[in-house]
């Protein structure tokens, strides 16, 4: 099987979770399993137990895995879901990269590029929601809540007006033709993004509730029994990210007392454990060039060593 994929921040990859050598790693967005497939050939002791939302995810990630046979465990499930299953077990990296795959936006039938003649972005093609229904049928104030949120697009009102007015005369089925409406080139507010650019990561996010996801998949993680663990998180946009890193932020406190405390009285004993990345790792120059779908990632690492139960 021929693979042209290029995992994201591969040897930033490779490099957090050099020290690992027994027990689980659990992939929670296999994807093309690119990462998979690199810490299986890194650590050949190490087992794996990989998750996808998207089907043919799961079916392709499963192919190109078979070689490693019984140390591969798959199945199809959101990420958010997946650490309740198997907290019990020694779970020692977690890795989450997360937002649409390249599989996804490779296949013009997903609805994901600007160039796609059908309006879908769903990660999960089972599920009801898509971005037909988002475009077509939310409210105008809803359209400029997705804009203004999951976009940060400033002319959100005016954005979400323009797509209300059109879809009235006909409905807006293609992607293509949202890409058209609301712009595919130049900057927008200074930004390196063009306008479709951010209506698309808008209603691609509110399609697929992913922050929501991330936001279960770190709670979760928090609230179970993994210790000893690497936990590695790749987000692609400034929402992700601030997520992420304000969660390890507050994990790694140990006193947990308001500010308006004279003292401590919390027994200064909270921390999960430490940040491994004080500043998120972004891409080189020289991966850019290779991989350009790699420019906007942006890689926060956390080792979970729990001194004392938390939850």
């Amino acid at each position: 099987m021929q693979i042209f994929h290029i995992p994201v921040l591969q040897n930033e990859v490779k490099s957090i979770f050099a020290p690992l050598k027994e027990g689980l790693f659990l992939d929670c967005t296999l994807g093309y399993a690119g990462h998979s497939s690199m810490i299986l050939e890194e650590h050949p002791i190490l087992r794996l137990i990989g998750c996808d939302r998207d089907e043919e995810a799961v079916e392709y990630s499963t192919k190109r895995l078979e070689k490693f046979k019984d140390r591969v465990k798959i199945e199809r499930a959101k990420f958010g879901d997946i650490i309740d299953r198997y907290q019990e077990l020694p779970i020692r990296g977690i890795l989450a990269d997360i937002g649409v795959s390249s599989l996804q936006l490779d296949k013009a039938d997903r609805g994901f590029g600007f160039d796609s003649d059908v309006l879908d972005m769903r990660m999960d093609t089972a599920q009801p929601l898509s971005a037909y229904e988002v475009v077509n049928r939310y409210p105008k104030n809803e359209l400029e809540r997705i804009f203004r949120d999951y976009g940060e697009l400033r002319e959100y009102k005016k954005i979400a007006k323009l797509i209300c007015d059109t879809r009235e005369k006909s409905p807006i089925k293609e992607a293509k033709t949202l890409a058209d409406l609301v712009g595919r080139r130049g900057h927008y507010s200074g930004r390196k993004v063009s306008p479709a650019t951010l209506v698309f990561q808008a209603v691609r996010i509110e399609v697929n509730k992913e922050l929501e996801e991330l936001e279960k998949l770190l709670d979760s993680i928090k609230n179970s029994k993994i210790d000893e663990c690497i936990v590695c998180i790749i987000s692609f946009h400034s929402l992700e990210d601030r997520i992420v890193k304000q969660a390890f932020k507050s994990w790694s406190k140990s006193c947990i007392c308001p500010p308006s405390a004279l003292r401590c009285e919390c027994g200064d004993n909270h921390a999960l454990g430490e940040v491994i990345t004080k500043k998120a790792i972004e891409p080189s120059e020289q991966e850019i060039k290779i991989n350009p779908r790699s420019r906007s990632s942006k890689l926060r690492a956390f080792y979970i060593k729990r001194v004392a139960d938390v939850r």
